[in-house]
Parts: structure tokens; sequence; C-alpha cells
């Protein structure tokens, strides 16, 4: 690896259906691609055993959620199953790429729809900023869910969102027609070059 990546930071956002296997591309991104961290978001669930406060989450109160949210610090947030609110702070993401850091990260496409909103009047947002959606054909997206050891009514809740999800693709700059994960990751390293050279023409 280049030692100019760490020079030109980009933010990859990922998106797409549950076993699209946006998740594990995260992972290999920070794992693998020196500069990477992946960007450390916010929720009102209580923390699991081991999770440590600004680590794994940034965990606040419903009460300290609310207040984030009514300062306009947060990107994005969205209520999950209708439980628990997740968001992505504001700060989460430009102070870690002010620093030169790289950034991945996956959200659902209601949340990319807000970076790209924040992005429009953020002109720093706008030049890091790289969206992609990883497309799965439905009837391969069923048998990895199946796969996966899901219920049977997991998996038809999975697949209607899912159907939802990908009627958005076309909002995406990239996607990757999802085959396997090495050739998922290749095209995402890919898609990571084009986005640093063109931050670094940018800048």
């Amino acid at each position: 690896m280049s030692a100019g990546r760490s020079t030109t930071p980009v933010l990859l956002v990922l998106a797409g259906p549950a076993g699209s296997g946006k998740t594990t591309l995260c992972e290999r991104m920070v794992a693998e691609v020196p500069g990477f961290t992946r960007v450390i978001t916010s929720t009102t669930r209580e923390p699991r055993p081991g999770e440590v406060n600004g680590v794994d989450y940034h965990f606040f109160t419903p009460e300290q959620f609310d207040q984030k949210v009514m300062a306009g610090a947060f990107l994005e947030w969205a209520w999950v199953h209708r439980k628990n609110r997740y968001g992505t702070l504001a700060s989460s993401v430009l102070d870690p790429l002010a620093a030169g850091r790289s950034l991945v990260m996956n959200v659902d496409v209601q949340g990319v729809d807000n970076f790209r909103r924040a992005a429009a009047g953020n002109p720093v947002l706008a030049r890091h900023f790289t969206d992609v959606f990883i497309d799965v054909p439905i009837p391969e997206l069923r048998v990895r869910l199946g796969g996966r050891g899901e219920s049977e009514e997991e998996i038809a809740r999975r697949m209607q969102t899912a159907e939802l999800e990908l009627r958005e693709r076309d909002k995406f700059s990239h996607v990757i027609v999802s085959r396997d994960k090495e050739h998922d990751f290749a095209a995402l390293l890919a898609i990571y070059e084009r986005a640093r050279a063109r931050v670094a023409a940018a800048a």
C-alpha cells in the first residue's frame, strides 16, 4: 500500500440487503487496508457484555440522544425495530477524516440518503463521501439467508425489506453485483482507488 493513502482519506458508505456481505467487507477494509478505521456510531440500546463506550458504539440514554438530535449533531439517525435509535455523529466522521484516516461503514438506504443530504451542505463531507450498494439477486439472497439459520418468518421479513432496498440501487454512485467474498472485496478495493484519486484531485 502506498504511503500517500493516509493523506487522501475517503469515506466509504456501504448499503445493501441483509446477507449481502457488507459487514464482512467493512471488516476486511479495516483489517487489510492501512489507514482505514470504522466509523463509531451511536445508539440508545444498552451495551452488551464486553462492549466499550467509544470503541464499539457511543452509548447514549434516550435523553442524551434527544439532546444531540436537537443540537444537529447527527449526520443521520433512525429508529431500528421501533425500539432503539442508531445514528452517526458528524464528529465521528469529520474528525477522523481531518486527521487523515479513511473510514468505512454500513448503513441502511435511508441512512445513505441522509448522508447525501448532509454532504449537499458540507463541502468537506461531499469531497470524501463515496456510496456503494451491494446488490444480490433475490434468489441468491434467499439462499444466503437460509444458510444463516434464520427462521422462515425472519427470512420473509428480510426479503420484503430487501426488495425495497434493491429499488434504491440506481441512486448509488457505485454498485457491486455480489458473487463471492473475494470478488466483492476486489471490487470494493477498485472503488476505493477511484475514490482516493477523486479526493486527491479535488484537494
